[in-house]
């Protein structure tokens, strides 16, 4: 059963996207991964930005192999510079 999830891009996420957010359907048992290689189909630009964003599943820091669910909002983050 496919589930539906929504994508979030910030930063130069959104930059290379060329939009704030899209609705993506996967295949169950799809992770953060996963939904974010479509999304680098999809916008080649956010290939090139992979090693340096994270990504957060329902407002949460979540890992790459993190599993999604139906419904789940996925945001990808820009890197954080501290000082």
């Amino acid at each position: 059963m496919p589930i539906h999830v929504r994508l979030l891009y910030f930063g130069q996420a959104r930059d290379a996207a060329g939009k704030g957010e899209e609705d993506y359907v996967l295949p169950d048992g799809s992770s953060v991964d996963n939904l974010v290689e479509r999304s680098s189909l999809a916008h080649s630009q956010i290939q090139k930005l992979r090693g340096s964003m994270q990504a957060a599943v329902n407002e949460e820091i979540a890992e790459p192999g993190q599993l999604l669910r139906d419904g789940d909002v996925v945001a990808l983050l820009p890197p954080v510079a501290g000082g």
